[in-house]
């Protein structure tokens, strides 16, 4: 059985009429579709592309007062946004199942920092940071119509369709917006070359598809873009002496080099011959700034075992995005830059970052 029949055949046992979240013909609990990674934007008909947000994607459900917010992952995300919560309350509607991206606007531009601040366990602070940067819920799918009616066996056009109709009694809420789309794969491809580093990228969904929880039932293509960077310093792969990841960095204004990020893209077939090369540049402090294995809620035992490196060598990486100075995911390396000098290597390489996009704009403005 599909799972999106399962997800429709899930005991319910009261109604969501009476407010029971339990009621709903979709239930919490049920995941989110997701996308699978892609080179190129798909280019025959029948295919809706939508801009990939920088946020947390958040399914959001309603049964009368009963509201919850659901990560990707399944996990509640509900004490960290009652702002949004109080919005979702507040819709007009007596059940509600909505698929979106939680994002934090901060000077006409997303913040994922801001977004990342959220995941506190002080329920204080939380509250704090929903009066000082309130978040807003960007809206993309709908899964539930609000007479509950399940959409999941529904095509994206019904479901979009059902969707464009409940914003219409949401849009007086400053909490909610509505995900543009175009059916243009060169307007697509505009918005993948122009977003200013704003756009995760962009997702494409066919129209006559339904929504499959939990599978990768649609498409997305990166927004990538390259930096060159020094060599600060290398790990050793796990249980071996041969070089494992190569760690990054950028020269900061004051001419200090920080750490920003690793690569661990290496062949095994030049693993050998890098490892002898970087072993003869050993040489402290490798990072003059920022360095590797300050404290933060993911470090591990290894994260302060690193060899640092004489700053001589530059690698060209590709990367998506960059969150408090630093690669938020690792990077891949594309080649050595001999030709480079290290003290080129600077974060004015990122500053695109900091551009919002026309299309990331108008959806902030509402």
């Amino acid at each position: 059985m599909p799972q999106a029949a399962l997800a429709k055949a899930a005991p319910r046992n009261r109604s969501a009429r009476d407010g029971s979240l339990a009621g709903l013909a979709v239930l919490v609990g049920t995941r989110s579709m997701e996308a699978k990674l892609v080179d190129q934007l798909p280019r025959e008909p029948g295919w809706q592309f939508e801009p990939k947000w920088d946020g947390f994607r958040c399914l959001a459900f309603k049964a009368g007062d009963k509201v919850a917010l659901q990560a990707k992952s399944g996990k509640p995300l509900t004490r960290y946004f009652p702002e949004v919560v109080e919005a979702v309350r507040g819709a007009p509607f007596q059940q509600l199942a909505i698929d979106g991206e939680l994002a934090i606007p901060v000077c006409e531009s997303i913040s994922f920092d801001s977004l990342q601040l959220r995941l506190h366990p002080a329920e204080s602070r939380i509250r704090k940071l929903a009066k000082e940067t309130p978040a807003i819920f960007i809206l993309f799918d709908c899964l539930l119509t609000p007479r509950n009616r399940s959409l999941l066996d529904a095509p994206l056009s019904e479901r979009r369709t059902e969707l464009e109709s409940i914003f219409v009694k949401l849009k007086g809420d400053p909490h909610f917006r509505l995900s543009p789309y175009t059916r243009d794969v060169a307007e697509a491809k505009r918005w993948l070359n122009r977003s200013g580093g704003e756009l995760d990228g962009v997702v494409a969904k066919r129209l006559d598809g339904p929504y499959v929880p939990g599978e990768r039932a649609m498409l997305k293509i990166k927004c990538l873009r390259t930096a060159d960077c020094v060599v600060g310093g290398f790990r050793y792969a796990q249980g071996t002496r041969e070089v494992g990841s190569l760690l990054l960095g950028l020269y900061n204004e004051g001419g200090k080099l920080d750490h920003v990020g690793f690569t661990s893209t290496i062949s095994r077939a030049e693993r050998k011959t890098l490892t002898k090369k970087l072993e003869k540049l050993r040489k402290g402090p490798g990072f003059s700034g920022d360095a590797p294995g300050g404290p933060s809620r993911w470090s591990t035992e290894r994260t302060g075992e690193w060899e640092p490196l004489a700053n001589k060598l530059v690698v060209e990486v590709r990367y998506d995005h960059v969150t408090g100075n630093r690669f938020r995911h690792g990077t891949k390396l594309l080649r050595w830059r001999p030709d480079k000098s290290p003290k080129q290597c600077t974060f004015e390489q990122l500053q695109q970052e900091a551009r919002p996009s026309t299309l990331v704009a108008d959806v902030l403005r509402r």
